[in-house]
């Protein structure tokens, strides 16, 4: 079984993860490490192995989304729904927002 979720990029995360900004993931419903439901920290590890195509520091310090990154979960701030412990669900939208930019 799996556990579909969408994931969205911007602010230019997207060219990172070859200009896409949509992606639909199938995640399994069983992390192998901890025999639990996925979280949002295996989601963002899942990202940095498959999918991100350069420059991994941009998206990824200390096994977490680096500063200046806002996560949404289902539209909120992922903060409030206990960061990289929350456990994924069906259909769950989760969105990573870049909040740093040249100037």
């Amino acid at each position: 079984m799996t556990i579909p979720v969408k994931v969205e990029f911007s602010g230019g995360l997207e060219l990172l993860f070859a200009n896409q900004r949509l992606h639909s993931i199938d995640l399994p419903d069983l992390d192998q490490s901890t025999l639990k439901a996925p979280t949002l920290q295996y989601l963002i590890n899942y990202l940095r192995d498959n999918l991100l195509r350069e420059r991994v520091e941009l998206f990824v310090e200390n096994e977490t989304v680096r500063p200046g990154i806002l996560v949404l979960i289902n539209d909120t701030d992922w903060e409030l729904e206990g960061e990289g412990e929350y456990e994924l669900k069906k259909n769950d939208e989760i969105v990573f927002i870049s909040t740093l930019h040249g100037g």
